[in-house]
């Protein structure tokens, strides 16, 4: 309505103009709303650590000699997983084929020696070990049983896969312990600055004369970290 205009309310029997403005109090719902809105205002929000995140050296060890790979996982260094797991399953493999492979070729020289001293001219008798890796290679039976080369042949590859499978176990040791120096070092270092502002500069230098020496020209060289 216009400014100026007259209201008349019959219950209260008051003139108001058009300009006047009534608040009415709040009711109990809207107080209430207002009461628990400032309530949880007043509510501590506890405060939320940002520390950054720092692994333990000794812990990083100690789960990397419970399970190899698991130190890395620790450290967040997540890249050098396939690298540590690629590395114990081509050790596994290695100890795995030398080991059969001296198996085979220990069982057949030492059935090839009995059969030498004890069945030299029977040879039903005769161990199917040394007789299958004779024919594997081209050779009959008969010439291993009477030929004293093909007998130490076989003493050398059992000796040869022996060695490479006794070396493949001291590899595999030394994989498991270098897990466990890197879990150490790589949580030791892990706050190690190497942002783009590691350098060392070069750059040529005067000295200027002094009553006590003459100009000096040399290189300064400074290192930034």
């Amino acid at each position: 309505m216009l400014a100026g205009i007259s209201l008349y309310t019959k219950a209260q029997g008051v003139i108001l103009d058009a300009d006047t403005v009534i608040v009415e109090s709040p009711d109990s719902t809207v107080q209430a709303i207002l009461q628990s809105a400032d309530s949880a205002s007043q509510v501590k929000v506890k405060a939320v650590d940002m520390k950054p995140f720092k692994p333990n050296p000794t812990k990083a060890v100690i789960f990397s000699a419970i399970l190899p790979g698991l130190g890395q996982i620790y450290n967040r260094a997540y890249w050098k997983l396939p690298i540590v797991y690629g590395g114990f399953m081509g050790c596994i493999y290695a100890i795995t084929w030398n080991n059969k492979n001296y198996k085979d070729y220990s069982t057949a020289y030492f059935d090839l020696m009995y059969d030498v001293k004890n069945n030299p001219d029977n040879p039903d008798k005769w161990s199917n070990s040394w007789q299958d890796i004779a024919k594997k290679n081209g050779y009959e039976p008969e010439k291993f049983i009477t030929d004293t080369r093909w007998q130490d042949n076989i003493k050398r590859r059992k000796d040869y896969f022996r060695r490479y499978r006794d070396l493949s176990i001291i590899i595999t040791a030394g994989v498991y312990a270098i897990c466990m120096i890197d879990a150490y070092v790589d949580a030791q270092l892990f706050d190690f600055d190497i942002s783009p502002d590691l350098s060392m500069r070069l750059e040529p230098m005067v000295m200027p004369k002094t009553s006590f020496s003459e100009r000096i020209y040399g290189l300064n060289c400074s290192i930034k970290f």
